[in-house]
């Protein structure tokens, strides 16, 4: 009874305009109270909404490989394909430095990967480089050693 009388209060309390309060607003017990689940009667927990079917009405279908033979198959498939990448040669706006961009990079590759990528290249090459978008740009005008390093991590080098 205290908290719909305190909720009735606020209410009125809202409303600026209402200066005379009839009493038996406050007298009104909560009067949307839903009915109460009786929990003393025996009731299932769970229920399955597959056990009316008939498991004879359908027809019998060949059983499917396994996942782990067919997704093994797809990995060693993509790693066997090779992926193109551009490179190219940029020095403008750089102060006459010259930066090596590795573009078109396979869209398959998460940014993590890419960063891994990175960090690799600039690891294996001793140089700096930064990821912009989908690109990666490696410094110093090395083409050569950009291509031998993208080669042995089974790209398909395009460009300089």
């Amino acid at each position: 009874m205290l908290a719909s009388n305190f909720a009735v209060r606020c209410f009125i309390r809202e409303i600026r305009d209402i200066r005379f309060v009839p009493i038996f607003l406050f007298r009104f017990t909560n009067l949307n109270v839903k009915p109460k689940i009786p929990i003393s009667t025996s009731q299932s927990p769970l229920q399955s909404p597959f056990a009316a079917l008939n498991p004879e009405i359908f027809p019998d279908r060949p059983v499917p490989e396994p996942a782990s033979n067919s997704a093994h198959a797809n990995v060693t498939a993509a790693s066997q394909k090779k992926f193109r990448v551009v490179l190219r040669r940029e020095k403008s706006q750089r102060g006459g430095k010259t930066v090596v961009v590795i573009s078109q990079l396979p869209t398959h590759l998460s940014p993590p990967e890419l960063d891994n990528l990175l960090k690799k290249a600039k690891k294996s090459l001793g140089c700096g480089g930064t990821l912009s978008g989908r690109e990666i740009e490696v410094q110093g005008d090395q083409p050569d050693r950009v291509r031998r390093f993208l080669e042995d991590h089974g790209f398909s080098v395009v460009g300089p």
